[in-house]
């Protein structure tokens, strides 16, 4: 994925990715209700994930459709924080997450079966 989207960008996505194609003023109310932010500035960004491709937008009623899927987002911003917190090393990364919290055995045996997957 070659577009970088920030928080605020994100925060529009998910709208999208929850609900489906919206127009922008669905969006701009569940963000000021969500967020405080006002109209002008969720539209502000909507113009900005539309510039960047992220999002189609189309009349009537300037319905917002995303045009990147949120695995593509995630797995991209998975790979920048391996990249650049643990030099490209997703072992670390793991072990970093495991050291931080106590795994329920469920939790264990999940992450047991998704290991088994990858190999």
């Amino acid at each position: 994925m070659d577009v970088k989207l920030f928080d605020s960008e994100l925060k529009v996505m998910e709208v999208l990715w929850q609900e489906g194609d919206k127009p922008a003023k669905y969006i701009a109310k569940i963000l000021t209700g969500e967020l405080g932010w006002n109209v002008n500035t969720t539209y502000t960004i909507i113009k900005r994930c539309v510039k960047k491709g992220a999002i189609e937008r189309t009349e009537p009623n300037f319905m917002c459709h995303a045009l990147i899927p949120k695995e593509d987002v995630q797995e991209a911003e998975t790979d920048e924080l391996i990249n650049k917190l643990y030099n490209g090393s997703a072992d670390k990364l793991f072990a970093s997450l495991l050291g931080r919290k106590r795994l329920s055995p469920e939790q264990i045996e999940k992450l047991k079966q998704i290991i088994d997957e990858l190999e």
